[in-house]
């Protein structure tokens, strides 16, 4: 294996991220739609964004100096087991916790707002009863689907807002309708009916870095949240190359995707629609869930091995309550697994047919959101010459396992100190 920077056309991260809010919500003069005293709650949710407790505390912050009190809402449908203990702990994980500034009111109970293709759209109690509700979130391409509206604030106000009632409800409609119908009719209904205050749409560049947050009040979120989305696409990160024999993940979790392993870099998908988009993977093996996903080992199901070790760190309840929320209790399998990481490594390359093993394309990455720096096997080799987004960090050497059977970690490199 050898190991590879890539270099992806992208902006560079936002320095300071607190001002670049406060620049933002300059604009849309919130000081004159609040009256001091009155609530607002915060939209939170479980992605792993970049500096999400500091978009959070900015906006807090910017919030009482107008006077408002703020709250925190988990907002996550049914993630953290689907309970307020559990959503509490995922916020934490996240940094989100008592020094953000605002207390953090976190429920399952809903109240029925309205009606969208004949079915009910709910809404977080607490954001409710609040005076007014502020929409965070990142703008990202959706796991499951393509389309003008994907995975961001309209996410959040159907799925994030509506809780495990909401989120199960609009998965069943999802089979019916289809997303994006779904995810648009019900934050149209929810941006109608709901004391929606603004929104924060957030965009990453290709590293994962936060590289715009933007501003927009109830009647431009649809159109600014389309544009961001195209955005978000062309910034995104990739696999270098197409075809792939055997994907060696590190870890998978649910502050890495909402699928564990994001389906736009591997291809595959978690539901059964038969749409495919990304690279073509014969296999891929898991070796271990995030501390972070409290043992959430949703997507482990789209694996094809993974090893004992992630296994006795599945929290069957908290994964099962997610994959049948969202109706993908095939995401939830356990696939076949092994006490070593050489031994489920071997397993993959012991089943690619005519492939041998020495002439396998194998790809070694630590999670699908850090794709900067991957291992690339020797096969990889000729197809690196030519290409100007590719740059050799060291000579070929064998993966090196410790005395247990198991990798050692991936050597870093600082890109600071790249010639």
């Amino acid at each position: 294996m050898v190991r590879i920077r890539q270099s992806f056309e992208s902006p560079p991260p936002i320095k300071n991220i607190q001002a670049a809010v406060q620049e933002t919500l300059k604009p849309l003069n919130l000081a004159s739609k609040i009256r001091p005293g009155e609530t607002v709650a915060i939209t939170a949710g479980s992605r792993g964004v970049a500096n999400i407790a500091v978009i959070v505390k900015a906006v807090v912050g910017e919030l009482k100096a107008m006077g408002a009190v703020p709250l925190i809402v988990p907002t996550m449908g049914s993630h953290g087991g689907a309970t307020p203990e559990g959503q509490l702990d995922v916020l934490r994980h996240l940094g989100i916790d008592d020094n953000i500034g605002a207390p953090i009111r976190s429920s399952m109970d809903v109240v029925e707002i309205g009606k969208t293709l004949g079915f009910p759209v709910v809404l977080d109690k607490v954001a409710y009863e609040a005076d007014h509700i502020a929409v965070v979130a990142r703008i990202k391409p959706h796991t499951d689907f393509k389309a003008e509206i994907e995975s961001g604030l309209f996410k959040m106000m159907a799925i994030g807002l509506g809780k495990r009632e909401g989120a199960s409800q609009y998965h069943r409609a999802f089979a019916q309708y289809g997303y994006s119908e779904v995810l648009q009719n019900v934050g149209r209904e929810v941006l109608k009916k709901a004391k929606i205050l603004f929104g924060l749409g957030i965009v990453e560049n290709a590293y994962h870095q936060i590289s715009r947050v933007e501003g927009a009040l109830p009647d431009e979120m649809e159109r600014k949240e389309k544009e961001l989305l195209r955005l978000a696409k062309s910034w995104m990160m990739k696999l270098p190359f197409d075809e792939v024999d055997v994907l060696i993940v590190d870890e998978i979790g649910k502050n890495i995707s909402g699928t564990g392993m994001d389906t736009n870099v591997t291809g595959r998908l978690a539901d059964r629609s038969g749409q495919r988009f990304g690279p073509e993977i014969t296999r891929i093996v898991v070796l271990d869930l995030t501390e972070e996903t409290d043992g959430n080992a949703i997507g482990i199901g789209m694996a094809d091995f993974t090893t004992t070790r992630l296994v006795e760190k599945v929290d069957r309840d908290v994964t099962y309550v997610n994959a049948l929320t969202a109706l993908t209790p095939n995401v939830a399998k356990i696939p076949p697994y092994f006490d070593t990481d050489r031994e489920a490594i071997d397993a993959s390359l012991r089943t690619l047919g005519l492939v041998k093993p020495l002439e396998a394309k194998v790809i070694r990455i630590k999670n699908t959101l850090l794709l900067g720096e991957l291992e690339v096997s020797e096969s990889y080799m000729s197809l690196l010459k030519g290409r100007r987004d590719l740059f050799l960090l060291g000579e070929p050497k064998q993966l090196e396992f410790d005395c247990n059977g198991n990798l050692l970690p991936s050597g870093t490199i600082s890109l600071a100190n790249l010639k």
